[in-house]
């Protein structure tokens, strides 16, 4: 009885699992369907889905961009799919609904080119759809209603159109509303108190919207985070928005809002506020008095038409305070004194108001400090020597005010500072010794009372590139050193200085800095200095110079003839050593170490190489042509560690990086092994007496070389500097297609093997960012600084160190900051050969402040490549033919970035 009672159970059991495991495979063989028919309806340029398929062995859970989790039928199935950023188009198919389990769904960041998809609204389980920067276009229809199950909805960054419709308001689970940066138009309707639940409101830069805000929105009492900027909204800031009570961000800047700030936003209501921005609009009247008693962290009203007072009594309160911001305004009165002392406080703007006050002693306990701002204003009393006790702090801009008193001399003792204007104040005494602000970059004390003369100390400062001393008493001579820094600018006009000026100075600015100095002299200004006596002088100087250099030339050659003869001798005493050669292809390149090493000769040398070696062109059995890089490894790592280094930059895949085949190497050399590109480099193209390229190529060039550092520096992993970026590291394919060469060779030789080879070169490279000098500390902002070079090698046509009549270098960053600070300066540097079409030279003058801003002395004010990327995409392309022209552009940069 017990064993007909153990079978039958035994038997239901091993049914039950059958069951079990033949429902398991159906539901992973339906999902596999459904996926693969979502593919189906997909373009994948750059076959990044090349895992999705049926006849792979990767389960369908490890697939790109697919997430698994154990559902109620404890088998594994699809819950999220990510696929951002992959370069997808075709059609977003409602296949992929078939997915029961689905609840995550992102797109972002693609090129789909459709409405929105509603059948998605198919797709029962979906809480999170993320469509955002896409080429989604059409208007919200009403049946949006559908994704009712929704709790985050993104189509942000889209070309979506016409009004948002009622049935909107249907959608109350929603938590986060994303719908910024389209072409949204007409009033908003009354319905986002139903939306009970809405954690993100984001409607900005919807510039044709035009509505005023809806009052309900005050209602949202989950409500954190609240975006309208940029959406050209009127009316006034509803009292309702004192129910914001969990509000975190409000920006309601870049827009046409009139009217006061409600006084009922005080601390009470908006308690947990940490950024508030309503800056570029058209408000008035007084601020209210009690918005900053609670834990504001940024506080943003520039650009608006305040009057009235910020009152004292509540600004000491806000301990948490982090960015003050109130520029652009129409502010009186003292300016809150308890601002000076807060321990977190970061950032103070007050510019272009009718502030008065003084700056207190206890701005020393102002710690983390960083940048003031007040020009424009009526401050009075002497810079306090706190504020040099801060050593966060690296803008401090006051011109325009009523200061008096010397300057502290330790009022520059920041290591940090790097942005000084004290310009138009009555600031008198000497200017201070300045040594401890080695990252200084602009330095402006015009028009003051200040006397005695120019510390020589400046010249000391390595990036010091802006000095305008003009309209003072200053005396004495200019001193002789300051012809060494890069200056842009250097005005010392109107004073009373005396004495020969050094001939660099001269010859590369204009003279109206010069101008007021009747003591002055030197060619080109009206007193030419008696050159007698300095001839004398400089004579004997040159004779004791080539003295030493002959000298210095035959040691130089004894010691080279030396070092020959004993290397001569060394290889002849190791002849019977064999050199061990090792080889690691990635790709099939069939051949030997030893046709790379007979193949690397004078007759396929294509010169140098640049600093880390000579380059050959090799010709494979198969008829393909390579590139080989002879590098010096310094035998600084194991082969196996050489390997892996090789290896992670040969996984590199992108149009605009250059293709690693294979790597060769001994214990003494090492040979990268490259794909040819037929059309040599930029650089090449820059020197060809005939270099005559139409804009929409050299954009298309500037474009190229972005997007390969943008990749290096935040999409590849693990993250890459290229720490080499040049024109002649840039090479072109038979369309013209940029790509990278020489990138992250620090990974192969080592850091201090590729520092040594570097700094050979940096003293005289203008490719390279001045603060490598002193830093050595490689950066995504070098690469930046790099590439801003190119670009105004394109932009200009010139190439980036070009000698002067004089014989003397001038590189391009300095050619262009001096021209563009003189009048009708930018007809000089735009390429003349490019037609003068109206579109043409808007272009051009957007690429060159790019690239001004892109080599800014600052590392702090370069964009990131991702950055630049978007911004020469946004440049608009159009007929734009290249020919010789004569008719020069009349559009000059914004400004210049320091």
């Amino acid at each position: 009885m017990a064993t007909t009672k153990f079978c039958t159970y035994t038997l239901f059991l091993l049914t039950f699992a059958f069951f079990f495991i033949k429902l398991s495979s159906s539901s992973s063989s339906s999902e596999v369907d459904a996926l693969l028919s979502f593919k189906a309806s997909i373009e994948d340029s750059k076959n990044a889905l090349s895992t999705w398929s049926d006849t792979s062995s990767t389960h369908h859970c490890n697939w790109t961009g697919i997430s698994c989790s154990i559902t109620t039928t404890n088998s594994p199935s699809v819950t999220s799919i990510t696929l951002q950023s992959l370069n997808l188009s075709g059609d977003i198919s409602a296949s992929i609904c078939d997915l029961p389990s689905l609840s995550h769904l992102n797109l972002a960041d693609n090129i789909f080119n459709q409405p929105i998809p509603l059948h998605l609204s198919q797709c029962s389980s979906l809480v999170t759809l993320n469509i955002s920067n896409n080429l989604i276009w059409g208007t919200i229809p009403s049946q949006i209603s559908q994704f009712s199950s929704l709790k985050v909805l993104d189509f942000s960054r889209n070309k979506i159109e016409g009004i948002i419709p009622d049935t909107l308001g249907s959608l109350e689970n929603l938590q986060v509303l994303n719908m910024g940066s389209n072409l949204l138009s007409g009033t908003l309707p009354l319905i986002f108190g139903n939306l009970t639940k809405l954690e993100v409101l984001d409607l900005s830069m919807n510039p044709n919207l035009e509505s005023e805000i809806p009052h309900d929105v005050g209602q949202l009492k989950s409500l954190k985070q609240l975006m309208l900027q940029g959406s050209s909204l009127q009316g006034e800031i509803p009292p309702s928005f004192v129910g914001l009570l969990g509000l975190t961000h409000l920006d309601l800047s870049q827009n046409n809002l009139t009217g006061k700030v409600p006084q009922a936003l005080s601390s009470s209501s908006l308690k947990n506020l940490v950024s508030f921005d309503v800056s570029q609009n058209k408000l008035s009247g007084p601020f209210p008095s009690g918005v900053c008693k609670g834990s504001i962290i940024n506080l943003s009203l520039h650009t608006n038409a305040f009057t009235g007072l910020i009152p004292n009594n509540s600004i000491g309160e806000c301990k948490s305070l982090e960015r003050f911001q109130v520029q652009n305004n129409g502010f009186s009165g003292d300016f809150p004194s308890a601002l000076w002392s807060l321990p977190k406080v970061k950032l103070i703007r007050a510019e272009n108001n009718r502030f008065s006050g003084q700056i207190p002693e206890s701005v020393s306990e102002a710690s983390q400090l960083e940048q003031v701002q007040l020009d424009n204003n009526t401050f009075s009393g002497k810079i306090p020597q706190g504020l040099g006790l801060v050593k966060s702090l690296y803008r401090f801009s006051a011109s325009l005010n009523h200061f008096y008193g010397e300057i502290p001399p330790n009022f520059c003792d920041s290591p940090v500072m790097s942005i000084v204007n004290l310009s138009h104040n009555s600031l008198s005494g000497q200017i201070p010794e300045l040594k401890k602000c080695r990252k200084l970059v602009s330095l402006s004390l015009a028009d003051n009372s200040l006397t005695g003369e120019i510390p020589s100390s400046l010249a000391e400062l390595p990036v010091l590139t802006y000095i305008d001393l003009s309209d003072n008493n200053l005396t004495g001579p200019i001193p002789e050193g300051l012809q060494n820094l890069k200056l842009a600018l250097f005005n010392v006009s109107f004073n009373d200085l005396s004495g020969k000026v050094p001939y660099s100075l001269i010859s590369g600015l204009p003279a109206s800095f010069l101008e007021g100095n009747p003591g002055l002299c030197g060619p080109g200004l009206a007193n030419s200095c008696s050159d007698e006596a300095p001839r004398h002088k400089n004579g004997g100087i040159t004779t004791i110079t080539c003295a030493l250099i002959s000298l210095a030339f035959v040691a130089g050659t004894a010691i080279v003839a030396g070092g020959f003869v004993l290397y001569k001798r060394s290889c002849k005493g190791n002849n019977n050593e064999v050199v061990v050669w090792r080889s690691v292809f990635f790709y099939p390149l069939r051949i030997t170490e030893h046709d790379l090493l007979m193949g690397m000769n004078e007759k396929s040398s294509m010169g140098n190489g640049g600093i880390f070696g000579r380059v050959y062109v090799m010709n494979l059995p198969s008829g393909e042509l390579v590139a080989v890089k002879k590098l010096v490894n310094f035998r600084n790592q194991s082969s196996k560690s050489l390997k892996s280094e090789v290896k992670t930059l040969a996984k590199i895949r992108h149009k605009n990086i250059v293709k690693i085949l294979g790597f060769c190497h001994s214990d003494e050399s090492v040979f990268l092994i490259y794909e040819f590109l037929n059309e040599g480099s930029l650089r090449d193209l820059i020197l060809r007496p005939d270099f005559k390229l139409e804009w929409s190529v050299r954009l298309k060039i500037a474009i190229g070389v972005a997007q390969g550092l943008a990749y290096l520096h935040k999409d590849y992993s693990p993250r890459l500097l290229h720490r080499n970026v040049k024109s002649s590291n840039i090479l072109l394919d038979g369309n013209f297609e940029p790509k990278l060469t020489d990138f992250a060779l620090d990974r192969v030789l080592g850091e201090a093997a590729f520092q040594s080879s570097l700094d050979s070169e940096a003293p005289s490279s203008c490719y390279i960012a001045p603060e490598y000098g002193y830093s050595k500390k490689a950066t995504e902002q070098l690469d930046v600084y790099s590439f801003g070079v190119v670009l105004l090698e394109l932009v200009s046509g010139r190439q980036a160190e070009k000698a002067d009549s004089s014989d003397s270098i001038i590189d391009i960053v300095k050619w262009v900051r001096r021209k563009v600070n003189i009048a009708n300066g930018v007809q000089q540097i735009l390429d003349r050969r490019i037609s003068s079409s109206t579109t043409c030279h808007q272009e051009m003058v957007r690429a060159l402040d790019i690239a001004l801003r892109c080599t800014s002395v600052v590392p702090e004010k370069r964009p990131s490549m991702v950055e630049v990327v978007k911004s020469l995409h946004s440049l608009e392309l159009r007929t734009c033919i290249a020919d010789l022209q004569d008719q020069p552009p009349n559009e000059e940069p914004s400004n210049i970035p320091i």
